[in-house]
């Protein structure tokens, strides 16, 4: 993704992935006809070999589940340690922060083993617990995917 402010880039795969467990909320963006549709959600995320991998989980029916099944792909965002630098002068108002834009592939998971692990990933974002259980009637009634990214770029601003 080509990004105008060059100086506020940031490569390092470690510092990315340090800002992404950092966020509490990644909000995926859809291209809905002639509409966007934004929505906010918990997230887990992980690197898997070279992928990055975000999972969310939800109810099985709404907009966004039906978005997800339909489109397969979505655009998503995500900040962090947003602070404004207040000055005497308007123009010269700032606000820091950490932030990752990008886009990937949607996929529904239906495996119950699956599901599982990826609710795990999700608990251990949130919790730093990665040994949970989930009922077998808990996950056959919550929808869970997989977003594997296919572009990204990530800056900050301090």
């Amino acid at each position: 993704m080509e990004m105008r402010r060059k100086d506020l880039t940031i490569t390092d795969p470690a510092h990315i992935d340090e800002i992404i467990q950092d966020c509490d909320c990644c909000r995926l963006a859809f291209a809905d006809g002639t509409h966007p549709y934004i929505v906010p959600l918990s997230f887990g995320y992980e690197r898997e070999e070279n992928e990055q991998v975000f999972y969310f989980h939800g109810a099985a029916v709404g907009r966004k589940v039906t978005l997800i099944r339909t489109l397969g792909y979505a655009g998503f965002e995500l900040d962090t340690n947003r602070k404004v630098n207040p000055n005497e002068k308007a123009c010269d108002f700032s606000v820091r922060y950490q932030s990752i834009i990008g886009e990937g592939e949607l996929t529904e998971l239906t495996d119950a083993k699956e599901k599982a692990e990826a609710l795990q990933v999700i608990m251990k974002h949130y919790s730093d617990r990665n040994d949970w259980e989930f009922p077998e009637t808990m996950l056959s009634k919550t929808t869970v995917f997989r977003m594997v990214v296919k572009e990204m770029s990530a800056k900050e601003h301090r």
